[in-house]
């Protein structure tokens, strides 16, 4: 009982309910294990009862926890309870002004510092986070389009797509077919080397993008390398068109360690050959000093790693912490010129996102580009190298055994500590935010539950032997709100699988919305047949699919069953497998046809896509997306979980039904893809109009003949 008390008070759970009425107790040792991972001694039963002792005398003494988060305005500001009568507050806002007293109500949005003195002497400083009441939500229904950005290559592209590509693209479905938002992969750094893990969901940094991304030859200063070096730019760029074709036309996978070689070669001749001018280099040294050290710190690791490799716990034992490599990097030429550099790329990426979401704003768009934070980051990466005491030693984020995996599932990336997340003010945590969403129109956060808690395992353990861990939901939420409040940009939350109860309430009541996927919205709780389009939830992005599920086709026509098949991956029998996905796909096209969405029948597959998008168009989801593959028929998967070498992961460009490549200029001229566009561009300007909403300008937003609005 004293460790169930010990974990309890560090937020370390000692069962968990993998369903309801179903309790599994957590093996003790994982529980030490996990109490090391948080600094605290559990090894044996002194141990544990001099923790106790020490925590609980503790929080007698403390005047303040080291962080406060207050939502703005009315009760909800208020001074915390139960400080020693006769207690001073003393409050510096983030702008320098200062409030002396407990009149919080009128204290401003920001992260401030709170110094409480009490009559016996003690003292405390605690930051406080004062943070609106919600994120801000959309003003009308909008659609837009879901896209793994290294799989749309254009006839420009350098072997996977780029941010040129990216910009194209808002223009295009912006301008074209009156779409709301892009929601894009996640754009973090990658773990430098060769070969690199090509998931996104698995970086070196989610703080920075990954240079990869750049589009070489919209660099201002790439027109003004000189002749001395063109003949060898020339060289690179021939070398960035094979591997185009590769891609496009002799049917390779994504190379992205390919693309990096040569991008990385043409922006070493750029950046040596060419000085920035005076207004160039006055905006990046702005950009560097808004930055600060967390970006230094990022360059620092960058160059090491090129040097010593990725793995830094092998490195030289005065660069294994940033601040004792600084001493190392200064004293070596050759090293701050690469950390230079990597400074500068840090730069030219920001600003082509910034171009990116500025033309999503000049088309039109409602939302504009939304990105996506992973759940973690790389052990051997750069966030993990630069925040060690955020991170948790020997310990990895997965998922419990479920109905899906009963082996549970080690992500491979080590988790925040939430006791130094408070103690830093969530420090690590708002830098995050703030830089993604300086070009965001939206955030989605992938996993989001994890801002509740997450499955920590123990080093050399099983899944399965993996246990719970807390962090202050409230806390994380109001740095979530805050941050999206700033930058005007919505917040997206993938909640998809198992959700503990009230989490799906709680992030609603703070604005934020979830995700529903066509296939899983049934009505559990009863019939267990698709959940009626009245039963959906208005504050989601509703979609047919997923990066990680079968494109639509390969959904309606059992092709996906096929696939996991051939790889192994069915739990049954083939026919019984296919039977019964015959049998929920013919249950809901059965329904599209009694709603009047399929009147052409079930058996045509452009047709049934169609109905799969009107059905939800027909819901109250204020976001409706598109998985951009499903305009043109793709029926391959972009990640097929539960696989490694056996499928190409994350390396696929857009295919068309034949299964034939195609480029982003060859997707915007298919008429496939104009016929669902335009039809999901009409039904949604006619609902928001029926909702009273003004109609967007433009004879292409007007229904279509037949169309039924929704």
């Amino acid at each position: 009982m004293t460790l169930a008390r010990l974990a309890a008070r560090h937020g370390v759970a000692t069962a968990y309910s993998p369903s309801e009425g179903v309790t599994v107790p957590v093996p003790d040792a994982t529980v030490v294990a996990v109490l090391g991972a948080l600094g605290v001694d559990a090894a044996t039963p002194e141990a544990v009862s001099a923790a106790l002792e020490a925590a609980e005398r503790a929080d007698r003494e403390r005047l303040l926890p080291p962080t406060l988060v207050r939502r703005h305005g009315g009760e909800h500001a208020r001074p915390p309870a139960g400080l020693p009568p006769g207690t001073l507050l003393r409050v510096t806002t983030e702008d320098g002004a200062v409030v002396i007293g407990e009149d919080w109500e009128r204290l401003p949005l920001g992260v401030h510092t709170v110094e409480a003195q009490a009559p016996d002497g003690r003292r405390a400083t605690s930051t406080l986070i004062m943070s609106p009441a919600r994120v801000p939500g959309p003003e009308h229904r909008t659609y837009g389009l879901l896209v793994q950005l290294y799989s749309l290559l254009s006839q420009r592209s350098w072997g996977m797509g780029d941010l040129g590509d990216l910009r194209e693209l808002v223009t295009w479905a912006g301008r074209i077919h009156g779409a709301g938002f892009v929601q894009v992969n996640p754009l973090h750094a990658g773990v430098p080397g060769a070969p690199s893990d090509p998931s996104p969901y698995r970086p070196s940094s989610r703080r920075f993008p990954d240079p990869v991304h750049l589009r070489i030859e919209e660099i201002p200063e790439y027109a003004l390398v000189g002749p001395e070096r063109r003949e060898e730019l020339d060289r690179i760029l021939a070398e960035a068109a094979e591997l185009r074709e590769r891609v496009l036309a002799k049917g390779a996978a994504i190379d992205r360690d390919a693309v990096w070689e040569v991008k990385r070669r043409a922006l070493e001749l750029v950046v040596e050959s060419v000085e920035l001018g005076p207004g160039r280099r006055a905006d990046f040294h702005d950009f560097l000093a808004a930055r600060g050290r967390a970006l230094e710190d990022h360059a620092t690791y960058q160059a090491l790693a090129e040097r010593h490799g990725h793995h830094w716990r092998d490195w030289p034992e005065e660069l294994r912490a940033p601040r004792t490599a600084e001493a190392v990097v200064r004293d070596d030429p050759a090293l701050t010129a690469r950390v230079d550099f990597h400074l500068r790329l840090a730069w030219l990426t920001d600003r082509q996102l910034g171009d990116a979401a500025a033309a999503a704003r000049e088309a039109g768009m409602a939302v504009g580009i939304v990105h996506d934070l992973a759940v973690g980051v790389h052990p051997e990466g750069s966030d993990a190298w630069a925040q060690q005491e955020a991170f948790a030693a020997g310990m990895s984020v997965g998922a419990p055994p479920d109905a899906f995996n009963a082996r549970g599932q080690d992500w491979g990336l080590p988790p925040w500590r939430p006791d130094a997340l408070a103690a830093a003010g969530y420090a690590p945590y708002r830098g995050l935010l703030r830089e993604l969403l300086r070009h965001a129109g939206a955030l989605r956060i992938d996993h989001v539950m994890g801002l509740f808690r997450l499955w920590w395992v123990p080093q050399g353990h099983e899944p399965t032997q993996g246990t719970y861990v807390r962090y202050d939901a409230e806390a994380m939420l109001a740095v979530l709100v805050l941050e999206a409040h700033r930058a005007g940009a919505l917040v997206i939350g993938e909640d998809l699988g198992t959700v503990e109860p009230g989490v799906r309430e709680e992030l609603a009541g703070r604005g934020v919305f979830g995700t529903s996927v066509l296939w899983f919205e049934r009505d559990w709780a009863g019939t267990g047949r698709p959940l009626p389009q009245d039963g959906w939830r208005a504050e989601c992005v509703a979609t047919a699919t997923t990066h990680d599920l079968p494109p639509t086709a390969a959904r309606l026509s059992g092709d996906h069953v096929i696939l996991r098949h051939r790889l192994g991956l069915l739990p049954g029998d083939l026919e019984r497998e296919r039977s019964a996905d015959a049998v929920e796909t013919a249950e809901w096209l059965g329904l599209f046809q009694r709603l009047g969405l399929l009147p052409e029948g079930p058996g045509d597959e452009q047709s049934e896509i169609r109905a799969v998008h009107r059905f939800l168009l027909g819901t109250p989801a204020r976001m409706v997306g598109v998985w951009l593959p499903d305009a043109v028929g793709d029926r391959r998967p972009q990640n097929l979980p539960g696989t490694w070498d056996q499928y190409p992961n994350w390396r696929l460009p857009i295919a068309g039904a034949d299964g034939q490549p195609l480029t982003l200029e060859q997707l915007a001229a298919s008429p496939r893809a104009h016929a669902l566009l335009r039809e999901l561009q009409a039904r949604t300007a006619v609902g928001n109009v029926r909702a009273g909403a003004p109609a967007p300008p433009g004879d292409a937003r007007t229904a279509p003949p037949g169309a039924r609005p929704v």
